[in-house]
């Protein structure tokens, strides 16, 4: 008879599981349904507030979904590193089999590759399948047969193709077998079984005294993550609980709270209570709600959806976080949109890439080419896929190779910006409120993060991608190692897009979805009653107004850290000169550290500076920012490229319907050229300055 561990990690559901659907089949004498609350998340990844609290609220669900099949059973939370645990958990309580879910991106293709290791070593048979994903991601990968990583849905399209379609999902097991240790009966209730499994474990060391805490925790307030200044994490002083002080000490097996890992929600400015709950419950529950509306499936187009929106009345499903957690099977999700669609008898419906099916194939397109860069993909440095740009603030590495942590401080301007941007103090509204719904909610819609990243990268402050995806693998419910990155890569033109003469206009953009301002109103509330004309740009509004609104820009919000259009032909100026180089994070003057200085040497860029008008702390409107002003590059002189009377390639950049492919790359740059080509000499017919500065010329 076979004694099994259930590993759960990336799927905390029951229903549509394939990994434990095989479990339950190998008709266990003994089920252990565990979660390894793993230190390696807790302080090597940064993890900020909320999504800790959707992690735990969504395995107390598992939990009690558990329980609710088996009243003699629960998850089962111990404390510590996987590999340190699972060997003694398969000794002491003689396991035959350990079954989860297949994950081959990021830490886990480390972590699993290790833990399979010592289960053979053990003599325990693993047993894999795949649920987080459609389609295999290995398996697309091996097929691939273009020698370079997936970087478009053409590509992976043809490949799926000819694979078997995803199985329709499952139901959820209607029983589920109780833990019983070695040379027991089955224990007569819950508190019996938790209390003789937790004798079983008596003398495993606790994390928090061997190996301890690493030198480096990303998630502490010194290093600018979301725990307390003085908060202590205290969930790994015990292998299985309770967590001090908040729980009873009878309370083993528990899942951890927030207060055992140093957080609270007010003291890193999150909401109170979660703006998205997490958990399988409420994965469905939403599921079937979108589902109801058979127009809204069947005429789902992402790029059209709205961004001026909150994440308790969103414009899009809002499914993502429960996908990236398992809360809700991806199955489910496709084949339950797909049908919804079918039922509806309106036009207009939509197709890949735009639709629910689409938006699913890029996350497993980003899945693929993590898989087939490896760690690399985190960074620009050793990867293959990301171009190189001499980026400000990149990531620094030490003698042995590695990253160093925390990052050695860059250059004064490009800190100071990044620290604005961070705190959503940049003085431009619509970035500023989209910062600080992110950091309240965990949360903003796609073409929000696509402003951000668009601004902080090639719009405007050119600096590293990795500094943004640093930024979003703290706050965002969502985060994964794949999609993450990949946008990122994505929206600075490193990698699947190379369109980057488009650029978000940081007013005309959003005013396009909402001329009211409803997002800057409620998360820039000093702004609130600002006139439509100028709640996109209060630095225009002239002093009476700005009297008016009781909001005095450079006093009660901030003059903006930039000149908005200089910057941008700056930093297309630099992109250009990017492209024609040619050089990726695997080149060998990129590898070399020469890459930079090449490259800066040919645009005459060195490191940035200020507006000569700096505005300090006085709320004197520096002239570029003045309505009616020609935009001016850091010189003060008058920017041409930058003054344009129509900003229309910087309106907009919806995530485009036809990524670029990898594999004709070299074409498509020919094209893309040849469009940014036409764009400048649509300027040129434009009226021209009498001067221009050496920052302000154009790109």
């Amino acid at each position: 008879m076979s004694r099994v561990i259930y590993w759960f990690r990336t799927d905390l559901r029951l229903h549509d599981s394939p990994a434990l659907q095989a479990a339950l089949d190998l008709k266990p004498e003994a089920f252990f349904p565990l979660w390894c609350w793993d230190p390696n998340y807790i302080y090597k990844h940064r993890v900020g507030l909320n999504r800790f609290r959707f992690l735990l609220e969504s395995m107390q669900t598992l939990s009690d979904n558990i329980h609710k099949v088996n009243n003699k059973s629960q998850l089962f939370v111990v404390r510590g590193d996987p590999v340190l645990l699972l060997p003694e958990l398969f000794k002491r309580w003689k396991i035959s089999h350990l079954v989860f879910e297949k994950d081959v991106n990021g830490y886990a293709r480390d972590r699993d590759r290790e833990v399979i290791k010592l289960a053979e070593k053990a003599g325990v048979k693993v047993v894999m399948k795949n649920g987080h994903h459609l389609y295999d991601i290995e398996e697309i990968v091996k097929k691939n047969t273009t020698g370079k990583p997936i970087t478009s849905l053409k590509t992976l399209q043809g490949i799926v193709s000819s694979m078997p379609q995803p199985p329709r999902p499952i139901e959820a097991p209607k029983s589920i077998p109780s833990p019983v240790l070695p040379g027991k009966k089955e224990a007569k209730d819950l508190q019996s079984v938790l209390a003789e499994i937790h004798t079983s474990l008596e003398g495993v060391p606790t994390y928090h005294k061997k190996p301890g805490p690493p030198k480096v925790d990303l998630n502490s307030a010194e290093l600018g993550g979301q725990r307390k200044k003085d908060g202590k994490v205290t969930c790994y002083e015990t292998v299985d609980g309770p967590d001090a002080p908040e729980q009873k000490k009878e309370e083993h097996f528990t899942v951890p709270t927030l207060g055992s890992l140093g957080m609270d929600p007010k003291s890193c400015g999150a909401q109170e209570k979660a703006a998205v709950p997490g958990g399988e419950n409420e994965a469905l529950r939403r599921l079937e709600e979108k589902c109801k509306e058979k127009g809204y499936m069947a005429t789902f187009s992402k790029p059209k959806t709205s961004p001026s929106c909150d994440a308790t009345e969103p414009s899009t499903t809002l499914l993502s976080p429960f996908l990236k957690f398992g809360c809700l099977s991806i199955r489910k999700i496709w084949y339950d949109s797909i049908d919804a669609a079918k039922e509806y008898k309106g036009g207009n419906k939509t197709a890949p890439p735009e639709n629910m099916e689409g938006q699913l194939l890029f996350r497993e397109m980003y899945a693929c080419a993590e898989f087939a860069v490896g760690d690399a993909y985190q960074h620009i440095r050793g990867n293959s896929i990301s171009r190189y740009m001499d980026w400000y603030l990149p990531t620094e590495y030490g003698k042995d190779g590695k990253p160093i942590e925390p990052r050695p401080r860059g250059d004064e301007v490009s800190e100071k910006r990044l620290e604005a941007f961070r705190a959503g103090q940049t003085g431009f509204p619509w970035i500023d409120a989209g910062i600080r719904q992110l950091r309240l909610q965990g949360w903003c819609h796609h073409l929000m993060r696509h402003s951000l990243a668009s601004f902080l990268t090639r719009g405007q402050c050119w600096i590293s991608w990795e500094r943004g995806a640093e930024m979003f693998e703290e706050w965002l419910l969502d985060w994964d190692p794949n999609a993450n990155a990949g946008n990122w890569m994505w929206l600075s033109c490193s990698a699947f897009f190379s369109q980057f003469f488009r650029v978000y206009g940081l007013a005309t953009f959003p005013q396009k979805y909402d001329s009211h301002g409803t997002l800057i109103r409620k998360y820039c509330p000093e702004l609130k009653d600002y006139p439509d004309k100028f709640i996109y740009a209060p630095h225009t509004a002239p002093l009476e107004v700005q009297k008016k609104a009781k909001c005095i820009i450079g006093k009660d919000y901030p003059l903006p850290i930039l000149d908005e259009k200089a910057e941008k032909a700056v930093c297309l100026n630099r992109m250009k000169t990017a492209y024609a180089a040619k050089y990726y994070g695997t080149s060998k003057e990129v590898l070399d550290g020469k890459a930079e200085g090449i490259l800066r040497k040919q645009h005459g860029e060195s490191h940035p500076q200020p507006p000569k008008e700096n505005p300090g702390t006085n709320n004197k409107i520096p002239d570029w920012a003045k309505a009616g002003v020609e935009a001016t590059g850091a010189t003060g002189k008058k920017d041409q490229k930058a003054s344009a009377s129509k900003d229309e390639d910087e309106e907009e950049e919806i995530q485009p319907e036809n990524t670029d492919d990898h594999d004709h790359e070299e074409e498509q740059e020919e094209e893309d050229e040849k469009r940014g080509t036409k764009r400048e000499a649509e300027d040129e017919k434009k009226p021209k300055s009498n001067s221009s500065s050496k920052r302000g010329k154009k790109a």
